[in-house]
């Protein structure tokens, strides 16, 4: 019996959440934020720096500190693009563009998280089975093909606990959070448009919706399959130094669902974001020279309804267990509000193609017109796994011609090209797909030790990197 209501949960689960991406897509536009026709040096991409060096840094030689400011630290860097901009641009156009990020991209970006993160934390899938390498690998690779169903964050949130229980009683766990966020959090939401938003954004674009599946799963396999295997002989490693796992009741054995009014709150959530997409042509009122779209309101006012109601209708056990803390949140909430405003500029500047400060990069995915797959792939990745990757694949998508027909056609390396790295290439830091920083804060809440932001990228570049040269030299050179 649990083991079928633990399935049902999960196919509940798999249905409220499986057009999670639509709203974190929403919050991504071809178009930056910061409408101008000002010329951008790359003096303003500093700030940007800054904050993503700050990420890196400032946990590793001063991790009290940080923890304890990492919300002012946040601030500072916003305040030195923020008054710049004032003088550069002029008030109007800021505002204007803090107004767009605001309702466009923040707003719904953080309702969304806040809300699934909270209802996740409501639910409780429990079994008292000590975690082993067989049955990790397992989660993990059910995680995996999961994300591309319910989103990334879905799959992150609703699995990372389960996984951090099982694996309590061990002291060596860094390695079971760093590869969870490898596959769960990024690399398993290739399959579908609904994985990750770079894809549903693709989709919108008119990218067929079985396109991503029929090309994307292959490349898909030859990076997950390996890391599956390095995982279970790396776990197996340190599962042998354990010792003996804590014996576990023979009336212990099973599963167990808890919290079951979250999931008929994220059917609820389901039905929101669905009504949002249909409703395309919803009244909307002009903001200070923003468009804000009654449909958008709707789906975050019902969102934050569902937010209020399961934290009145959830037993207050379940998130006790849960080891459930509002960390996690503040702390994507904070840090994201500092990198998605010290991002104008370094969007506009992209934005500007070849003619901008940045066309090097740009001018380097071509050769006498052809373009370089190989190079758009690694370029997509690396500018996703530090900016955001849903404007990075319209970016290049656009670069590549920004016509579906030709790119699902002629041009359909390129396209896969372009879509491998925006997915993939989020797992290599912390900052490169939004689970990520919100597993590494869960698992940190669980006491793991989990690595700074430049040990989390040394993990990336020795397990992530070489499968992605050759999964790029198959794919994308021979």
């Amino acid at each position: 019996m649990a083991i079928a209501a633990l399935a049902l949960g999960m196919a509940v689960v798999a249905g409220c959440l499986l057009l999670l991406s639509l709203s974190q897509a929403a919050y991504a536009a071809a178009e930056p934020a910061l409408h101008t026709d000002k010329e951008f040096s790359l003096l303003w991409v500093l700030p940007f720096v800054g904050i993503l060096l700050s990420i890196a840094i400032w946990p590793l030689v001063r991790p009290h500190f940080w923890h304890k400011h990492y919300g002012k630290i946040s601030l500072v860097w916003a305040v030195l693009v923020l008054v710049p901009l004032l003088f550069y641009v002029g008030g109007v156009t800021t505002r204007t563009a803090l107004l767009a990020l605001f309702f466009h991209e923040y707003m719904p970006f953080i309702i969304l998280l806040l809300t699934l993160f909270t209802l996740s934390g409501g639910v409780r899938i429990y079994s008292r089975a000590n975690g082993t390498p067989a049955s990790n690998c397992v989660l993990l690779g059910v995680g995996t093909v999961l994300a591309s169903f319910v989103g990334t964050t879905g799959a992150s949130m609703l699995l990372i606990r389960p996984m951090l229980r099982a694996n309590q009683w061990r002291h060596n766990r860094k390695h079971i959070v760093i590869f969870f966020i490898f596959l769960v959090s990024n690399i398993g939401g290739s399959l579908t448009p609904l994985g990750d938003p770079p894809l549903f954004l693709g989709f919108l674009q008119g990218v067929d919706f079985f396109w991503t599946t029929t090309h994307m799963f292959m490349p898909m396999v030859a990076v997950a399959v390996p890391l599956l295997v390095i995982f279970y002989f790396l776990d197996l490693h340190w599962f042998r130094k354990e010792g003996t796992p804590p014996e576990v009741p023979a009336d212990a054995a099973g599963l167990r669902l808890d919290g079951a009014i979250n999931l008929l709150l994220l059917m609820v959530v389901l039905g929101a974001i669905i009504a949002s997409g249909i409703w395309k042509d919803s009244p909307h009122f002009d903001l200070w020279g923003v468009e804000v779209h009654a449909n958008g309101l709707m789906r975050d006012g019902i969102l934050l309804a569902c937010f209020a109601a399961s934290l009145v209708l959830t037993a207050a056990g379940i998130r006790e267990q849960n080891n459930f803390t509002w960390e996690p949140i503040r702390e994507v909430a904070k840090l994201f509000a500092g990198i998605f405003i010290t991002i104008l500029p370094v969007m506009a500047i992209l934005h500007k193609g070849d003619a901008g400060q940045l066309g090097f990069l740009i001018s380097s995915v071509s050769h006498e017109g052809e373009p370089i797959n190989f190079a758009y792939f690694w370029l997509t990745g690396i500018l996703s796994a530090f900016l955001d990757n849903a404007p990075t694949y319209l970016l290049f998508f656009n670069v590549a011609g920004g016509d579906a027909e030709v790119l699902m056609g002629a041009l359909a390396q390129t396209l896969l090209a372009i879509s491998c790295g925006a997915v993939f290439l989020g797992a290599m830091t912390y900052i490169g797909n939004a689970p990520n920083l919100m597993v590494r804060a869960v698992a940190q809440e669980w006491k793991v030790p989990m690595p700074s932001f430049f040990g989390y990228m040394a993990w990336a570049c020795v397990f992530l990197v070489p499968l992605f040269l050759v999964m790029s030299l198959v794919f994308f050179i021979f």
